[in-house]
């Protein structure tokens, strides 16, 4: 009848609107969204420190997230919102230094261990990336492995953002231990970033 209908349509509303955000997949959100979404959180973008690592502008940080990233099938907007998170858009004041270009505190354990370094801007976005698909997918990388801790990882066991915390992972596993960690990187990152595309 109509109201067995009407309660399905319901309960298909809300399942959708508590579906998770995969990592990997095509992405709606463009660089210019990027950019955007960086300059509302009213930081300045350490250009004398990221030009030498070859990202001299916000722009030019956010289109080489968005190449790496689609490059590796995982979603722009999740790395580079993942990074604002780790790096407190882009001031860092962490255990690891700008100068590492290490974006997502890759390494770090806390007590002033520095983490790993990387050659550049591009190298340092692209063991990030290839970090979140080792989590996210079980799918072999496209280009060469940079991440040294890819084969460490349980492939596939946080294929959403809000799974890479690994108390709220149920598998376990996952980037940080902190708690709510995927929750808050979606709800105060993906989503702000990714708004106009969540329906």
């Amino acid at each position: 009848g109509k109201n067995e209908s009407g309660s399905d349509m319901e309960s298909v509303a809300v399942a959708a609107s508590a579906a998770q955000y995969p990592i990997m997949g095509k992405s709606d959100v463009s660089v210019q969204e990027m950019v955007d979404y960086f300059n509302r959180s009213g930081r300045t973008y350490p250009a004398a420190a990221l030009a030498a690592g070859g990202a001299d502008s916000i722009e030019t940080f956010c289109q080489i997230y968005y190449e790496e990233a689609t490059a590796e099938g995982v979603r722009p907007e999740v790395a580079y919102v993942q990074a604002m998170k780790e790096t407190g858009f882009l001031q860092y004041g962490g255990d690891a230094s700008i100068e590492q270009y290490n974006f997502a505190g890759i390494g770090t354990t806390g007590n002033g261990v520095p983490g790993n370094s990387y050659a550049d801007v591009r190298t340092g976005i692209l063991a990030q990336v290839q970090h979140l698909k080792a989590y996210a997918s079980k799918d072999g990388l496209t280009q060469e492995t940079i991440d040294p801790r890819f084969n460490l990882v349980i492939r596939g066991s946080a294929p959403y953002v809000e799974w890479l915390g690994q108390k709220e992972n149920p598998n376990g596993f996952g980037w940080a231990t902190a708690w709510n960690y995927g929750i808050s990187l979606m709800n105060q990152y993906v989503r702000p970033v990714s708004y106009t595309h969540l329906t």
